[in-house]
């Protein structure tokens, strides 16, 4: 399957739960990084053009770039067939930079907007320390949206990892995190069966298949079912089946099976989540990754209202505390140990935090799937 690609709409409420200044998105050549940030230009809160620079290129000719208010251009890299590889055979024209982007920044210092963009910054900006030190002088005067070329130079490094900079790698948005489907609950409320009952046409433990489909760099799926575990294994989707009794086992066992395989990098990050919450969106699941990409040091938490839910993901600093999770206890005692290390995504709605223990509750969420409201609030997983 392949890897789900973030929207605007997830990037930018990511970028809201962030609490950052600004935004960048980087990546290679054709990853889409100027495509995402027209996408994301309307949040910006400008009715027409933002103040700030576009750069475009002619192969095999030169690299322009374009003031967005006035229009004019300037010429910032010319083509050298005499530079070596298939890329970068521009050679910068500092000239150009100096006389209509330094410019150009400082008019964007002066503008009412709230923001200024910028796409897109590459290796030619390095041959212009002028223009370099007016981008990081614009950003102390003004919220920055920026489209940054995925390469080695100081200047672009210091771009994507300024403290207040939040920046999604469209290469790779959501690092290298786990994820743990919480599938071991036998379902006695609901009259057993719960995992594979139809939830609108579908068993509903494909819904937290398909929520957390294309985020992660592994996931497994723990459960004590043996028919579950068939019915993962028959999408390709590993899976653990064991016996223990206690939520803290379906952690552990769940954090054992990611760092299992000696020949992968540890995960970053993991995620728990549930496996009967079937309104959970991949979008938000999605948000929570970019969040734990761009803070690895924090747990975060869906939220509705402020009142936090599941899944929760967990920061590697965090895994020998679940590990040792007294018997009986999930994740959310860890959580509740470090609540300054707690942040919150918001959720699309209230619904997405609703799970499924009896047979009522999954007919009420059924028919707020279909459109009908149902008159009992959700109930909230710890």
């Amino acid at each position: 399957m392949p890897a789900y690609r973030p929207t605007a709409d997830c990037i930018w409420t990511s970028f809201l739960a962030s609490g950052k200044r600004h935004l960048v998105v980087t990546g290679g050549r054709r990853s889409g990084k100027s495509t995402l940030l027209a996408a994301l230009a309307p949040r910006l809160g400008a009715a027409g053009a933002l103040p700030g620079l576009t750069t475009w290129a002619q192969p095999g000719r030169a690299v322009y770039l374009k003031e967005n208010i006035t229009g004019r251009t300037a010429v910032i890299g010319r083509f050298d067939p005499a530079l070596p590889g298939p890329e970068n055979r521009m050679r910068p024209v500092a000239e150009g930079f100096c006389a209509l982007g330094v410019p150009a920044l400082r008019r964007c210092a002066g503008a009412a907007e709230e923001w200024a963009l910028l796409d897109e910054a590459g290796y030619l900006e390095t041959a212009c320390p002028e223009y370099c030190a007016a981008v990081l002088d614009l950003m102390s005067r003004k919220r920055l949206a920026a489209a940054v070329r995925k390469q080695d130079p100081p200047f672009l490094r210091r771009l994507c990892r300024h403290p207040d900079v939040f920046c999604v790698d469209l290469d790779a948005p959501f690092g290298s995190l786990g994820c743990v489907i919480m599938a071991s609950g036998l379902g006695r409320r609901f009259g057993g069966g719960k995992l594979l009952a139809p939830f609108a046409g579908r068993p509903l433990l494909q819904y937290a298949l398909d929520a957390t489909q294309g985020v992660f760099a592994r996931r497994v799926v723990v459960t004590r079912s043996a028919e579950a575990a068939a019915f993962c294994r028959g999408q390709g989707v590993p899976v653990l089946l064991h016996s223990r009794p206690f939520r803290s086992d379906t952690v552990r066992l769940g954090l054992a099976a990611l760092r299992a395989d000696a020949g992968q990098k540890p995960p970053a990050g993991c995620l728990f989540c549930p496996a009967d919450q079937p309104l959970l969106r991949r979008e938000t699941v999605a948000g929570l990754a970019l969040c734990a990409a761009d803070d690895p040091q924090s747990i975060w938490r869906p939220a509705w209202q402020g009142r936090p839910g599941a899944p929760v993901l967990f920061p590697a600093w965090a895994f020998p505390e679940l590990c040792a999770l007294p018997e009986g206890r999930g994740g959310g005692a860890v959580a509740q140990a470090h609540p300054g290390s707690v942040r919150l995504l918001p959720a699309a709605d209230e619904w997405e935090l609703a799970d499924i223990d009896t047979p009522a509750d999954l007919a009420r969420l059924e028919a707020t799937l279909a459109g009908r409201q149902g008159s009992v609030r959700p109930k909230t997983a710890e």
